[in-house]
């Protein structure tokens, strides 16, 4: 079960989402006024590699927070990615001192590749921004 964040205040307009993978990270931005998320390409490194390249789409972005998807098992158990992924939240949060807020991302690789993506990381990144934008209450 995951913790809840805190509510999504109305400060909060602009939001970055990684697709969390120990080799690939696909990312995604969109803004309450887009109000649909676009892919921005997939980070291909692993461990402290990653870092850089994250940076990089928060300084062009500039989000108010971020977003990471946490993969369950389809009955809803937790496995070793997701422990990975929560880490990984926390790191983001701690490194760039944003709210970071965790979505369950269960499917989302597979309606990813159901679109027919080409790029599958990052669309499924826009696959848990769409997700979590439609969690937010009006």
């Amino acid at each position: 079960m995951m913790v809840a964040a805190p509510p999504v205040t109305s400060a909060l307009q602009s939001f970055l989402a990684f697709d969390f993978g120990l080799k690939r990270t696909g990312v995604a931005y969109a803004s309450r006024l887009l109000g649909q998320a676009q892919p921005q390409g997939t980070v291909n490194a692993s461990g402290a590699a990653r870092w850089p390249l994250i940076a990089q789409h928060i300084e062009r972005w500039q989000p108010d927070a971020l977003v990471v998807g946490v993969p369950y098992h389809p009955d809803g158990a937790r496995h070793e990615n997701t422990d990975r992924a929560q880490q990984f939240a926390r790191q983001l949060h701690g490194r760039f001192g944003l709210q970071v807020f965790e979505v369950d991302e269960r499917y989302s690789t597979t309606e990813a590749h159901a679109l027919g993506a080409q790029d599958v990381d990052a669309a499924s990144a826009c696959v848990i921004l769409d997700q979590f934008l439609r969690s937010i209450p009006s």
